[in-house]
């Protein structure tokens, strides 16, 4: 992500879903409200075995309840129906998942929207919400290492995050002409029923239908053309590589649209909203030569296309949503969309298992904000890393070491700089060939997975044969100016 936040400041169609879903009878049983205390709330009987329920939360103890315990999700089929003119949002997920113990109960994640019904294998199933967590019962036990497939109707009006510190507005953001939708770091749950943390990453199809005359722009590939029938349009969209929860995006609108390949070959899709016209194929042409760069210092672009959006949406921030990075109403300049399209390596492809190291994502990517300067023939990655540390020793990007990302100021400015400033540190100490060499490995051995400031710290010493602890130490986890690279 790129924000002002940071960056600014410097299959059927769902026609009978819309409106439909949260009317029609129930096939589940809902036992509370969704405020409602848990205990018992899914009936008396106790679990059918201890340890058969999965976890409110995926593990990460500065975010204890996002994400979920007990499974991995493999895929998710959003059907979705969304009318702007209503704010009404409607429509089924199923979610293909492998259980990792017995569950008797197990946990998604969910923010308002009225959920209709649950089934677990095609059996309906109990349910309860109890806030931001959807818990569910399935009529027969999961064994563990099984498969099993979920599917949950809902509709309501998405509501997106706001006044969470400094993340600004995030989730599903509805627009006069559709929605801006820009998830970090837990904004799917106010769209979607899902395993909403970066740890568990799955495929994702969606099936989106809206008013004609709209378009629909989410990650991966467009398959086939869409399909107008009764004044509703039906866009398919398939991302085929393991991607993270906060990177899906289905945001829609009026868009004026430029298609093509990069000079290497891959797909590249420019959308910006008619404001923004005279910016689109700046964007585009600018989009394919960085993503082209970076798979000569990265290693391969991991995905199948490349592109961006600009919405007429003032958010403040940019956001890289896996394939489709997404500009909140203002046009970037080369150094935001070279961050953004660095993120498709850090962050997208290799996502972080835990926010406390988000300097893997943020700090790698405001690193390539600065090679691309000095590839540029602009300002050196060392000029500009002089620069920063002019700032004198009570600075405030001193006190906040970028290692620990913290929940309640998760995109200080010193995950960014410092963060990009301990891989410059890293550069000087190991030298250009090693330095370069470490960026491709480390792409390529944790490639569509997830990645610990640890793994990075070990492979940094393997290549470079060099003891680092120090450096790391004085860069990464303490408090203060460091005087060690």
């Amino acid at each position: 992500m790129a924000s002002g936040r940071l960056a600014i400041a410097a299959t059927a169609t769902l026609l009978g879903l819309l409106g439909s879903v949260a009317c029609s009878a129930s096939q589940g049983e809902s036992i509370t409200s969704k405020d409602a205390a848990p205990s018992g709330a899914l009936g008396s009987a106790p679990p059918r075995a201890a340890g058969t329920i999965g976890a409110p939360g995926i593990g990460d103890p500065d975010f204890p309840t996002d994400g979920n315990g007990g499974y991995d999700v493999d895929r998710y089929r959003l059907k979705l129906a969304y009318d702007p003119a209503a704010k009404h949002l409607s429509g089924v997920v199923g979610i293909e998942a492998r259980a990792i113990q017995d569950l008797s109960r197990f946990n998604l994640d969910l923010r308002g929207l009225e959920v209709d019904r649950i089934t677990v294998d095609g059996r309906p199933a109990r349910f309860e919400r109890v806030k931001d967590e959807l818990i569910v019962a399935p009529a027969e036990l999961i064994r563990g290492r099984s498969g099993f497939t979920v599917e949950v109707a809902y509709a309501g009006e998405p509501k997106p995050v706001t006044g969470s510190s400094n993340l600004g507005t995030y989730g599903f953001i509805p627009t006069a002409d559709g929605a801006f939708v820009t998830a970090e770091p837990n904004g799917a749950k106010t769209w979607f029923p899902s395993n909403d943390h970066p740890a568990d990453k799955a495929l994702y199809d969606f099936e989106i239908t809206v008013p004609a005359g709209l378009n629909v722009l989410a990650n991966g590939e467009l398959v086939g053309e869409p399909k107008t029938s009764g004044g509703k349009t039906t866009f398919v969209w398939r991302e085929s590589h393991p991607m993270a929860s906060y990177l899906a995006t289905i945001t829609m609108g009026r868009f004026e649209l430029r298609q093509g390949k990069t000079a290497a070959g891959i797909p590249n899709l420019a959308a910006v909203d008619p404001r923004y016209r005279d910016a689109l194929d700046t964007l585009y042409t600018q989009s394919g030569q960085i993503t082209d760069y970076w798979s000569t210092v990265f290693g391969p672009y991991p995905f199948s296309s490349t592109g961006g959006v600009i919405d007429d949406f003032t958010a403040g921030y940019a956001l890289e949503n896996q394939t489709r990075p997404m500009y909140g109403g203002f046009n970037p300049d080369e150094g935001i969309i070279a961050h953004e399209l660095a993120h498709q390596w850090f962050g997208d492809s290799l996502s972080i298992r835990r926010w406390k190291d988000l300097w893997l994502n943020e700090g790698f990517a405001t690193y390539a904000e600065w090679l691309w300067s000095e590839h540029k023939g602009d300002s050196t990655a060392e000029r500009i890393f002089r620069g920063h540390y002019a700032a004198g020793p009570s600075a405030a990007i001193w006190r906040y070491p970028p290692g620990r990302a913290k929940p309640e100021d998760l995109f200080n400015n010193s995950v960014y700089t410092r963060g990009g400033m301990t891989l410059h540190a890293l550069r000087q100490r190991i030298g250009d060939p090693v330095f370069f060499k470490l960026l491709k490995t480390w792409t390529a051995e944790h490639k569509y997975g997830n990645v610990t400031t640890e793994e990075f710290v070990a492979l940094a010493e393997k290549l470079s044969g060099k003891q680092l602890d120090s450096l790391f130490e004085a860069w990464l986890f303490t408090a203060g100016k460091p005087t060690e690279w």
